[in-house]
């Protein structure tokens, strides 16, 4: 058996069953013989980037290693932006990549491969020798699962090439993963449980990591009986949107009830939730509230380098639900928020009602964000990217739906689409949305046509402003020339078409609800490229950029 026959045997007994990437001559026999041995589908994609990308999203859904391939040199430094993406957004991943051959120090494609994953923040195993080839994999996928960030596994094509004479059965990470539960210890729970009690306004907030344990009965629960309004981040936008006293995001994307609401607050529950600037509005949100903050890390700090009242190192679901059962022993029951006042506020806390001049050709985009989320199926995903026409997204979609999943990890735009695939893939083709501005769909705008090819059933909304709409307001508010950052664009409908999937150009409210309805009723590979006023400004940069609020 060759070396690269017996990684090909580990990744499937690793259980892998998706791969993302772009066959080369460092990866080739590698997925050669992983199609020999089946079981194993490989995603081939037009930019080595997107696949990592894609492997992203889909550990992002599974919380499982997404796995991603790209042949050495120039194929590795391709993923270089996805990388620090996927190290940011804490997502498991491991990129099987080749690498120069040891034997050949002036080989065309070499790169110091170990170094570039340093400066990508990724984990770096190497297969070293033949012998090494089981360890290697198997630190690779441990080092993913409990790290949570990308590991690049290198594997030298001359040593891939070389016999690998054990034949003892791989022995996958799982066998050496702990048990990553974490109760919550009895006297830091007493000492949350009365800053609770002694609290009159107190705001929950949720995120991934409250998600990811399923305590979501358990906040629910925690909430009536303290009478807090509950609160997500932005990765757990809509989650237990149920609630009657649901206020949305806390933090930039917040509306301005919400934000009415935390400045009264005096105690602030976070859990399984980082709280970082932009959760707390770099400490603005809650200026009179104590902090009793849940996680599963030893310990957090929060924004602004200030560490919570109390802090209880636990696994969410155990800890609400050991804080609430304290809390009923000690026979707390409060009102809080939960007054009829506060319900009539809430009931139209996410409408915008600034009127714009919209021109002919173009549509207000809040019409389009209100239009889909009151068509698409609640049952159906939504992926929503950065730049400018966040705003809109992230503040004004409701429903409640299976996958929620955000971008603006390391700051960047045209990382969604491919995260969005991915998702899409990784929940088994269930149909989803994707709502991005139109400069980050240009970004890889050729990986439609890797949905057209296996058939992901993924509407890809398009913003379209025709311009770096961030930099457009940017510009504009500063008395500076705010064309420069217009660049036109293609009737992206067409372009969709072109790649053999479905397209529609939209300019006003009808002919979105078409395209839309369209889709619904035979979801599939799918592009609508809005096009949207830019004289519509995102109530987070009124606030930010112009001093409004309304």
């Amino acid at each position: 058996m060759k070396v690269y026959q017996r990684l090909a045997n580990n990744f499937v007994t690793e259980g892998v069953s998706h791969i993302f990437g772009i066959m080369g001559d460092g990866n080739m026999y590698w997925l050669h013989e992983l199609d020999k041995l089946g079981g194993v589908k490989m995603l081939e994609v037009r930019h080595e980037g997107a696949g990592l990308g894609m492997a992203d999203g889909w550990a992002r859904v599974t919380r499982t290693p997404g796995i991603a391939t790209a042949t050495c040199g120039p194929g590795v430094s391709q993923l270089a932006t996805a990388l620090l993406t996927a190290s940011r957004a804490e997502s498991p991943l491991v990129a099987f990549v080749g690498e120069h051959p040891t034997n050949d120090d002036e080989y065309n494609q070499r790169l110091d491969q170990a170094r570039f994953a340093a400066g990508c923040e990724t984990g770096f195993v190497r297969v070293s020798t033949p012998d090494a080839a089981d360890d290697a994999v198997r630190k690779a996928f441990y080092l993913a699962k409990l790290e949570s960030r990308p590991i690049m596994l290198s594997a030298p094509m001359d040593i891939q090439q070389k016999e690998f004479d054990d034949d003892e059965p791989y022995k996958p990470s799982s066998t050496l993963m702990p048990s990553r539960a974490v109760h919550p210890d009895p006297d830091a729970l007493e000492k949350a449980a009365d800053i609770i009690a002694g609290s009159k306004k107190p705001v929950i907030i949720v995120g991934r990591g409250a998600k990811w344990s399923g305590a979501g009965d358990a906040v629910l629960k925690l909430g009536d009986r303290i009478g807090a309004v509950i609160a997500t981040t932005l990765m757990t936008k809509t989650w237990l949107s149920e609630s009657e006293y649901h206020v949305g995001i806390s933090g930039t994307y917040a509306n301005r009830t919400a934000m009415q609401l935390f400045e009264e607050a005096d105690c602030v529950i976070a859990i399984g939730a980082s709280m970082n600037r932009y959760t707390t509005e770099h400490g603005y949100l809650y200026p009179n509230a104590r902090y009793v903050h849940l996680d599963s890390k030893p310990h957090l700090m929060m924004s602004g380098g200030r560490s919570a009242d109390c802090y209880v190192q636990t696994d969410a679901r155990a800890g609400v639900e050991a804080l609430e059962a304290l809390l009923a022993k000690g026979s707390v029951k409060m009102t809080g928020y939960r007054t009829p006042d506060i319900k009539k506020q809430l009931a139209y806390q996410f409408e915008d009602r600034k009127e714009y001049p919209i021109e002919a050709g173009n549509v207000d985009p809040r019409e389009v964000v209100l239009t889909l989320d009151e068509i698409v199926p609640e049952n159906f995903g939504l992926f929503t990217g950065s730049g400018v026409t966040a705003g809109f997204s992230n503040i004004m979609f409701r429903k409640r739906r299976p996958v929620v999943l955000a971008s603006h990890f390391f700051g960047c735009i045209g990382q969604m689409l491919p995260a969005a695939i991915g998702g899409v893939v990784a929940t088994g083709n269930k149909p989803a949305m994707l709502v991005d501005g139109d400069a980050s769909v240009m970004m890889h705008l050729a990986e439609f046509e890797t949905m057209v090819r296996y058939g992901i059933p993924l509407l890809v909304v398009v913003m379209n402003n025709e311009a770096l709409g961030s930099e457009y307001y940017k510009l504009d508010v500063h008395d500076m020339k705010k064309e420069l950052s217009v660049i036109t664009t293609p009737d992206l409908g067409a372009v969709a078409r072109a790649f053999g999937g479905k397209g529609a150009i939209a300019r006003n409210p009808e002919e979105i609800r078409a395209a839309v309805t369209e889709w619904v009723a035979k979801p599939g590979p799918m592009m609508i490229d809005a096009r949207i006023s830019r004289s519509v400004i995102t109530l987070p940069y009124r606030r930010i950029h112009y001093g409004e609020d309304e």
